[in-house]
């Protein structure tokens, strides 16, 4: 039976639920939730979502969202259907490059040097030494990544926060750079487990591709606003024809990698060695499985892994 909602794990899906100007109460409310304690958005501007690169080798980036809060405040939000290797690295350059966006008009004021030392400490370049450090003044930039797959490089569970900090105290050294994770395959809560808004948001998002109305238990009016949004009844053409192509891609890989799943599990149940079973995880490796699930199909040891 179809679902009366988008895929919000489809990026056309996402984008139709976040991603437009009617969007934005909902994006806040998300928002808000995940930077509870920390911080409180009230209002909020899309920007450019296409990070143009100078260098002709490089093809730039294309955000899913890309905002500005009201009090100044970057935030970048994605959406990652599926494990792709290198995930990690990805996040880490999105951010990188919102930070440096922040640089790039700085100051042409020059800064006279001191011709000795007397000079240098004689306070006659104190304003100009405040005017240099100010350039380097950068408001917070959060990026916050949703993810349909397990990542290795993360800890086994639904929300992982990264923050600058010392290795040896953990006393955060700069805020203005964040990262939040959230794998959805380890969010496990059932509907009248979630006593907060933030956990019914994340149970609607990642159950409502099965849903033909919401629950009577989401009385909040955000989901009220969510169904709106994400009724399929409510799409254009335009967005609807992209949509089914969208979910049409999404239904194929996840097939192809049901069917590669069983087929490795098969073949390394009737091999019965680990030979046979190396073989078979060389062919999950290469079909992009993690080191996680290949070990868990194929039920090899660390050591063997190491082989691979």
């Amino acid at each position: 039976m179809s679902s009366r909602f988008v895929n919000p794990f489809t990026d056309i899906g996402f984008k139709i639920i976040f991603g437009q100007p009617a969007s934005k109460e909902l994006l806040i409310v998300l928002l808000n939730g995940l930077l509870s304690g920390e911080h409180h958005i009230e209002d909020l501007t899309f920007l450019d979502k296409e990070d143009r690169s100078e260098n002709i080798h490089d093809k730039g980036i294309i955000y899913d969202l890309y905002c500005r809060t009201s009090t100044g405040e970057y935030i970048i939000v994605e959406m990652q259907n599926r494990w792709h290797s290198h995930f990690l690295d990805r996040t880490l350059y999105y951010v990188c490059r919102a930070v440096s966006r922040q640089m790039e008009n700085p100051s042409s004021k020059e800064v006279r040097v001191p011709d000795t030392p007397a000079e240098e400490n004689c306070g006659i370049l104190r304003e100009a030494e405040v005017s240099y450090g100010l350039r380097y003044r950068l408001p917070a930039v959060y990026g916050i990544f949703l993810m349909n797959f397990k990542e290795d490089g993360l800890e086994r569970k639904f929300r992982t926060d990264t923050v600058l900090s010392d290795r040896d105290s953990g006393r955060v050294v700069n805020r203005n750079f964040r990262q939040i994770y959230l794998q959805f395959p380890y969010f496990t809560k059932e509907l009248d487990e979630c006593s907060t808004l933030s956990d019914k948001l994340m149970y609607a998002l990642k159950n409502m591709n099965n849903w033909n109305r919401m629950p009577d238990a989401l009385k909040e009016q955000v989901f009220s606003h969510l169904d709106r949004l994400a009724a399929k009844a409510h799409l254009s053409e335009g967005d609807r024809i992209a949509y089914d192509k969208a979910v049409d891609r999404y239904n194929v890989s996840r097939i192809v990698e049901n069917d590669i799943r069983e087929q490795a599990i098969a073949e390394g149940k009737a091999a019965g060695k680990a030979e046979g079973r190396l073989e078979i995880a060389r062919k999950l490796k290469d079909s992009g499985f993690s080191i996680a699930d290949i070990a868990r199909i194929t039920e090899l040891s660390p050591e063997e892994m190491d082989k691979l």
